[in-house]
Parts: structure tokens; C-alpha cells; sequence
């Protein structure tokens, strides 16, 4: 790797630092917040949506390696924020860019990057050869580092591998009590479209709940797009508090750490809730302690799937998706029970992506139907969610 060896505290040029827990060192020029941070160093591979990723809840304790090299011509806008709640900023940590951030190009463009990173607190380093870290991560697995920018140029690098050495990881990790809502709110906005961007949701065909582990605000704005305006709860509601409002449909949201962690105290209200009757749809985080409460178990990945061009096959009907997807760990499709089903499947690994239950309207996915930033393709689902609330009004409706 085209990296820097373990060096005594030091002054240098270098501005900024990503320093690996085994002392690897990648020294280049620091940009936002001036600061460290620790956390999980993994890549993405998307090509645009640097704010969306950044803003993403599930990135939390997480620090973001850009394949793509160039990052900042679009600016950023209020409108591309993902976090749905204050507590849901808690996102990425820290982000690591090949080259400088560049001038915004954008007529939607509200910020620079670079004064964005500074006000949200997230740490970056440019000017470094992202595509060793890349090749890092594929061969070794996510591992624990610490970024760093000094505008100085003093780095202690022996302490700041030890301290990469010493962070705890993810596994065991609940992070979603961290980034959920602390109090119940109402959400019914439409997904941005051209030319008016996004709106509100005039009139609402179906009234979904959301358990928030932090959800993404275009997963909610997706499902105002098919007509539904959402309550959020925090993710440890109990199933008689979320039954109790009679939605026509419950969201089971994305959100970041260890799903078996959650699982622990949220499993057990989600699989009243998948036993309710009531159409069920679950997401990235959501699929996993689906998964769980339904008497599956999740496992750690290597490097996990992070970026906007994965293929998913659908397996009932053969269908090949590109999605968006960002998780590190996934649910073993050898320990579904009877009366679940595996729906999609990975076609980088073979990584389950989907299940559902049969006989009920529950299903759940592992990748980002709302596609920001990613392809539409999977949008279909907020169909398919639709059409079983649709159906379950129905039949609840008097003859």
C-alpha cells in the first residue's frame, strides 16, 4: 500500500491523517472539522450522493472511503439531508476523498462542501490513495481507524493507532438507540421531483407507522410518494403503543450497529407486530431484526456492501435490480425458520438481501428502495407495500 509507517509524534506538511489500528498511515490534507474521530473505516462505491451518504444514520461510528474520486462539484442543500431527526445526525464520523473537494457546479448548490463537513463535525483527509485503502478493506475486512486533521500538522501516530486499537467496534454495538427519534412526529412530505422539488403530501390514502432506528428522510418522503403519511416512533416502542394508532401499514426502519443488539429488546415487539395482521415492510436495518424477531441471526461481514450499483436478484420472478445498498452485517438465510422465505439475493456474494413470511403481509429487504443516493429500481416495493395495505383496508372495510 502506498502508506506512511509508524513515526514518532511529529510535525509534517500533511494538514490531515487516517491512521489503522495496525499503524498504517495515510497522510494527506485535512478538510472539515478540525479534530479526530474515531471509528469503522469502510468504502462506498457510489458515484454521486456524497451528502446523502454522509447524512446517512446507518453511517454511524462509521468513516466513509470514496471510491470515486472527485467530490464536492454539486455542492450541498438542505433538501439532500437524510438525518429525519436531531438525534439521526449522529451519521459518519469522518469521510476520506482521493482528491481536494472541489468548487460547487450546481444550481441547486446552497454550500461549499468544505464549510459543510466544518459545521456538521465530520473530519475528512483529501489527497490520499483511496484505492490501497480500498484494496485494504477487500483483502483485510473493515477495521478500526482514527482520522485526524491538524491544521498544524502534529500527529501522534503511535497514540492514534492505539487508540484505533482500543475503540470497541460494532459488533455488540446498539447504535440506534443513538440516532432515533426521542419523541413521536408526523411526517408527510413527497419525494423530490422536478420542477417543484419536494412537497407536502396533500391528501393521504394510508396512514403508516414508522419505527425509527434512523430512518432516512427519503424512505419516509418514498412512502408519501405512494400516498401514505407517516407517525415515527422511536425504535423501542411496543407493539401495543403502535397497534394501538391502527396504521394501515408498519415500516420497519434502516438505522445503524449491530442488528442482534437491537434485537434484543425490539425483537420480540416487531414479531407481535409481524403476527398482527398488519402489512409490514422492512428496511437495510429493519430486514435484519425482522429476520431475528422472526427466530433468524445475523452475521458480520468482511467488508460489507456500500455503494449505489449492487445487483439483487428477486428470485421468485428471476428479476435482476441495481440498488442502493449500506450495511455490515447480514442476516444467515441457513437459519430462517420455517414460514419465511428468502426473497432477493446478492449477486456480488450471494448474501441473502430479502424475506418474507408466508401466509401474512410482512416482507423485508436488505437494500435502500428510497435510492438516495442510488438507482430507482427498486422502488416497486413501496408498490408492493401499497398494495397490501390497499388489500387489508379492504377487508377490513364492511360489506
Amino acid at each position: 500500500m502506498n502508506a506512511t509507517p509508524p513515526s514518532p509524534a511529529t510535525r509534517s506538511r500533511a494538514t490531515g491523517a487516517l491512521v489503522l489500528a495496525d499503524g498504517t498511515t495515510f497522510l494527506g490534507a485535512g478538510a472539515g472539522a478540525v479534530g479526530e474521530a474515531v471509528g469503522e473505516l469502510c468504502f462506498n462505491t457510489a458515484m454521486t450522493g456524497y451528502q446523502e451518504i454522509l447524512t446517512d444514520p446507518s453511517y454511524a461510528e462509521q468513516i466513509v472511503c470514496f471510491t470515486f474520486p472527485h467530490v464536492g462539484n454539486v455542492g450541498t442543500t438542505p433538501e439532500d439531508e437524510e438525518s429525519a431527526s436531531a438525534p439521526a445526525r449522529r451519521a459518519a464520523r469522518g469521510a476520506v476523498f482521493r482528491a481536494a473537494v472541489t468548487e460547487p457546479s450546481n444550481w441547486r448548490a446552497r454550500e461549499h462542501l468544505e464549510s459543510w463537513l466544518r459545521a456538521r463535525g465530520v473530519v475528512a483527509v483529501t489527497g490520499v490513495d483511496t484505492r490501497a485503502i480500498t484494496r485494504a478493506i477487500r483483502e483485510h475486512g473493515m477495521v478500526s481507524c482514527v482520522i485526524a486533521h491538524d491544521p498544524e500538522g502534529r500527529f501522534d501516530i503511535p497514540a492514534l493507532a492505539a487508540e484505533a486499537r482500543a475503540w470497541a467496534g460494532l459488533e455488540g454495538a446498539d447504535l440506534a438507540k443513538d440516532v432515533d427519534t426521542e419523541s413521536p412526529f408526523d411526517f408527510a412530505e413527497t419525494a423530490w421531483s422536478w420542477p417543484q422539488g419536494v412537497a407536502p403530501l396533500e391528501t393521504a390514502r394510508f396512514r403508516v407507522v414508522v419505527l425509527d432506528y434512523g430512518v432516512k428522510a427519503n424512505l419516509l418522503r418514498c412512502l408519501g410518494a405512494i400516498g401514505a403519511a407517516a407517525r415515527v416512533l422511536p425504535g423501542n416502542a411496543k407493539a401495543a403503543d403502535v397497534l394501538a394508532l391502527e396504521p394501515d401499514g408498519i415500516l420497519i426502519a434502516n438505522g445503524p450497529g449491530d442488528p442482534a443488539a437491537t434485537g434484543a429488546y425490539a425483537g420480540a415487539e416487531i414479531r407481535a407486530l409481524a403476527e398482527s395482521g398488519t402489512p409490514v415492510m422492512g428496511v437495510c436495518l429493519g430486514h435484519q431484526m425482522l429476520a431475528i424477531a422472526l427466530g433468524g441471526k445475523t452475521k458480520k461481514m468482511a467488508q460489507g456492501h456500500h455503494g449505489a450499483n449492487h445487483p439483487v436478484k428477486e428470485l421468485a420472478t428471476g428479476e435482476v435490480q441495481i440498488v442502493s445498498m449500506n450495511h455490515g452485517f447480514a442476516v444467515d438465510a441457513a437459519s430462517l425458520p420455517a414460514g419465511v422465505e428468502e426473497t432477493h439475493v446478492s449477486l456480488f456474494d450471494g448474501t441473502n438481501c430479502g424475506l418474507r413470511m408466508t401466509g401474512k403481509p410482512v416482507f423485508s429487504v436488505q437494500h435502500h428502495p428510497e435510492a438516495s443516493p442510488g438507482p430507482h429500481d427498486a422502488f416497486g416495493l413501496f408498490e408492493r407495500f401499497a398494495a397490501a395495505m390497499a388489500a387489508r383496508k379492504a377487508a377490513k372495510a364492511p360489506a
